[in-house]
């Protein structure tokens, strides 16, 4: 710390002689080209075509390397797209400017070229300066690794100190803004209206989950973050739009893990005339057409396993799934007390009051979930666990919802929707019970939803995919703070 206090001394005496002379901080730059763009352009001139030709430039960006040699230096600025390298000259910048560079300048600042330019003996494409100026003074010193940072609590943290150390880093979330790019441009294409939905609710729905709550002081009234939007969406339809999606922001207070951020991105979207068999279809279609435009092929690796968008998904119901990936038997899912006792045989706890469909769920959760690596669809999930999913015409028990499950998670929910307003408000009710008895995380009565569902909605399903979840698939990152900008972090003790 007293070392860092050091640098921080000299480098802020740095800055008020650039105050003094006027020079701190000014007002724009005028830059011709990026680095990439450079290089792109001209990386089949040689040496003798570049000095042939006096192509004049001006970059600009951080100053991330500085090798000062007598009276000639190089630098190497690094900009939104990449890097370039820079060849100073006391003869050709001045002697002036040449000793406030020696003198004043730090790797970290950031810093104005103009030249023209050439290659190094050793071919590296080079812009020779003619001109150079401070744009910023960089008061903090860079971490001496200039290939990233090591320690991932910071990283976190100073995100900003992240994007500048890590190429890696930069093109992760570069790769982010693609995906939701190429996830509108898939719905649009297919006819889907883009909507924004609210993010405080005044009942929270579409989802079980525990809200956050927060306080509107000129309607004197609590309202909710959104957990979902999903009864919001559904209104949509009931009003005439048969195909709507949202890129939506979504909040759940819960606990803080490699795979869970209270404060999350969803994309939802909703289908009339449609079934959960049909949003299955979509779903591969949806996948395979992502990770091909978003990664450049239908494979990914992921942790070490070599995931196929390519191939069709694996489909089971759950009740099959416990039987294909445990030691669990047919005879074991016979009956709800043959199912509580194979739970405590395999330790998984599960409460008193919850009927066949639930205790079902936590052993699939616990049992099954995490090896699903290739794309697998699950079907038949109890009517108990999916309180706004239609119920089977074969089977009251059963819903028409999926899950699909990449990589050992989930990261779609989809299911053909409730149009019945009485099945729903009885449904509600039972949330309603539940969360009278203390569960949290069990929804609300929504009477507004229920009229809506009154006028009348078509058929219709509905899915919401996970993008944070998505995002590690592609990129191969094994915690969601590393696909999130800024990730919720717990307080720094003091």
């Amino acid at each position: 710390m007293a070392e860092e206090d050091d640098i921080l001394s000299v480098r802020r005496g740095k800055l008020a002689v650039l105050r003094e002379r006027g020079l701190a901080y000014p007002s724009g730059f005028q830059r011709s080209s990026l680095a990439a763009q450079l290089h792109e352009a001209y990386a089949a001139a040689d040496k003798a075509a570049l000095e042939g030709q006096a192509v004049s430039v001006t970059v600009a960006g951080r100053m991330m390397l500085r090798r000062v040699m007598g009276k000639a230096s190089f630098i190497t600025l690094q900009d939104s797209s990449g890097r370039i390298q820079c060849y100073l000259r006391s003869d050709d910048v001045g002697d002036s400017a040449y000793a406030d560079f020696r003198e004043l300048y730090d790797i970290g600042d950031i810093v104005g070229v103009s030249g023209t330019l050439m290659r190094t003996n050793r071919g590296e494409l080079t812009v020779a300066a003619e001109t150079i100026h401070m744009l910023t003074k960089a008061l903090r010193s860079l971490p001496e690794k200039y290939h990233g940072l090591a320690d991932t609590e910071i990283r976190y943290r100073q995100r900003y100190l992240d994007l500048i150390m890590s190429e890696e880093s930069r093109a992760r979330f570069a790769m982010r803004s693609r995906l939701l790019a190429e996830l509108r441009r898939f719905f649009d294409a297919r006819g889907y209206l883009e909507v924004e939905t609210p993010m405080m609710h005044p009942i929270p729905g579409g989802a079980a989950a525990r809200p956050f709550v927060t306080r509107h002081n000129a309607l004197d009234m609590d309202l909710y973050l959104r957990i979902a939007p999903e009864l919001y969406l559904k209104r949509l339809t009931v009003g005439g739009f048969e195909r709507v999606y949202e890129i939506n922001r979504s909040f759940r207070n819960e606990g803080l893990s490699r795979r869970h951020n209270p404060e999350f991105t969803m994309l939802e979207f909703y289908q009339a005339y449609s079934t959960f068999e049909d949003l299955m279809r979509l779903t591969e279609e949806l996948m395979r057409e992502v990770a091909s435009r978003v990664t450049g092929a239908c494979v990914v690796s992921y942790q070490g396993t070599e995931v196929d968008f390519g191939a069709s998904a694996r489909r089971y119901t759950m009740a099959d799934s416990l039987v294909e990936h445990t030691d669990m038997t047919s005879e074991d899912l016979a009956s709800e007390a043959r199912l509580r006792n194979a739970a405590r045989e395999r330790h998984v706890d599960v409460e008193d009051d919850w009927g066949y469909g639930r205790v079902l769920t936590e052993l699939f959760e616990r049992q099954v979930e995490h090896k699903l690596m290739q794309p697998t669809f699950i079907t038949h999930y109890p009517t108990e666990v999916s309180p706004l999913a239609r119920r089977s015409d074969t089977d009251a028990g059963i819903a028409e919802r999926f899950e699909y499950f990449v990589g050992g998670r989930e990261i779609a929910n989809g299911f053909s929707e409730i149009n019945d307003p009485e099945d729903q408000a009885a449904r509600f009710r039972s949330q309603a019970e539940l969360k009278s008895r203390g569960d949290d995380e069990a929804m609300h009565y929504d009477a507004d939803y229920v009229t809506a569902l009154e006028y009348g909605m078509p058929p219709t399903a509905g899915e919401g995919v996970g993008i944070d979840r998505l995002m590690m698939l592609l990129s191969d990152a094994s915690s969601i703070r590393d696909v999130l900008l800024f990730p919720q972090m717990r307080k720094v003790e003091t």
